[in-house]
């Protein structure tokens, strides 16, 4: 058996529950996701044959509010997987107290084998698919990995074609002109920023004295090495698919972001006399003070954790650590801020963009940052105040804390019928 991202998830939750005495009756929804939809995605290809496609939408908890979560093009993309993603999308909705549940979906596709006519035929197709169970008042899908703005457009296109009218709210993270948000690009990878600078704060560390190493070149990760690099930070390593680059004294990020801007251009081709190459299991284990894993699910496991060589982890990507290398982080005292509050940026934004399509209203980028800082920081008060009275790990607190609202929720609403 590999990895199963869902079995994790289920067994965090009952060593959280445990810690602080909660009776499994409070919280036994949470183990069982509301609603799971599969479909098969059939397209015709540029070459006049059909090709099939498996595509899912998992709904984890709408206790709270409408569900939210990404939908992600991926090869390896599976129920389980999808599962998992919408129930820390529940979480992290919970955590920085923004009124959702969770959900998730995906294809199980490599996106770059699809001319862009292909892509926007299964975009539509899948979108048609899922659309009895989503909406503005139900669930709003948003980008995830190897999908975007435009995707998001062509899902909302789809969905208004079916209505009769145009609803930018069934969707997040639109392209401007269609009704997103400014800051949302760059959402999750600030809120990756607030967090790194809220734990630094904590810690009497200064800025300009700290190593940083990024997993991950993505939207995410890029965003991320860009803002940490202008509060002063020293950006030592960073990867994408292709391998990684390093150079201790501090890579020269603006010139790595600007050879990456073109989308056909991998690390493995930048060249610099002062940067050496290095694959993403090197990348790993490269010391430096805060490592942020900026990629995909299960990166951080029992076979490395050992290795690590760092102080502090924020994890920027959902799922990158597994249950028993956060053991094995915690007793080598190695401090991880967990995915569902270090990258909530994304959804908290997503969530002013919805408020902004609900209303027909437009706000400024000044205004949209100001409200993600407070909301970051408001979360991270609160998650650092449970961990210190009760001697939690941070991941342990945030599941606490997850856990008490959503439970709450679901416990003041009663059970229907």
């Amino acid at each position: 058996m590999g990895y199963n991202a869902y079995e994790n998830f289920l067994a965090v939750v009952d060593k959280a529950a445990k810690t602080v005495g909660m009776d499994e009756q409070d919280y036994i929804l949470l183990k069982h996701p509301e609603r799971e939809l599969t479909v098969s995605v059939p397209i015709k290809m540029d070459d006049g044959t059909i090709k099939v496609f498996e595509g899912y939408r998992v709904q984890h908890s709408s206790s709270r509010g409408p569900c939210k979560g990404g939908i992600r093009y991926h090869q390896d993309a599976d129920i389980n997987e999808v599962r998992a993603l919408a129930a820390w999308m529940s979480f992290k909705c919970a955590v920085v107290n923004i009124p959702y549940g969770g959900a998730k979906g995906g294809i199980k596709v490599d996106p770059s084998t699809l001319s862009k006519g292909e892509l926007e035929r299964l975009t539509r197709r899948y979108a048609a698919s899922i659309l009895p169970i989503i909406g503005p008042e139900k669930d709003i899908p948003a980008p995830d990995v190897n999908t975007n703005s435009q995707i998001m457009d062509w899902i909302m296109d789809t969905y208004s074609m079916m209505q009769g009218y145009t609803v930018p709210g069934v969707v997040t993270g639109k392209d401007l002109a269609v009704g997103g948000s400014l800051g949302r690009p760059e959402a999750t990878g600030r809120g990756v920023m607030i967090t790194t600078m809220n734990l630094l704060e904590k810690h009497n560390l200064d800025p300009k004295d700290i190593s940083i190493v990024i997993q991950g070149m993505g939207n995410v990760g890029s965003v991320s090495a860009k803002l940490l690099y202008e509060k002063g930070c020293k950006i030592v390593a960073v990867s994408d698919v292709s391998g990684g680059i390093r150079n201790k004294d501090g890579l020269d990020i603006p010139k790595v972001l600007d050879f990456i801007k073109d989308k056909k251009k991998l690390l493995k081709d930048y060249e610099s006399s002062d940067v050496e190459h290095i694959s993403n299991k090197e990348l790993l284990v490269t010391e430096c003070d805060v490592l942020i894993p900026a990629a995909m699910e299960n990166q951080i496991t029992k076979d490395n954790a050992n290795d690590i060589k760092c102080s502090y982890i924020v994890e920027a990507a959902n799922g990158p650590t597994t249950n028993e290398a956060d053991e094995i982080l915690e007793k080598r005292g190695i401090i991880l801020v967990p995915d569902i509050l270090a990258n909530a940026g994304g959804v908290t934004v997503s969530y002013f963009e919805w408020v902004q399509n609900l209303q027909s209203l437009t706000w400024d980028l000044e205004d949209v940052n100001d409200m993600l800082k407070k909301v970051m920081d408001k979360a991270w008060k609160e998650l650092d105040l449970i961990a210190s009275e009760n001697k939690l790990t941070y991941r342990i607190a945030a599941y606490v804390l997850a856990i008490r609202r959503i439970s709450t929720a679901t416990k003041l609403r009663g059970m229907f019928p």
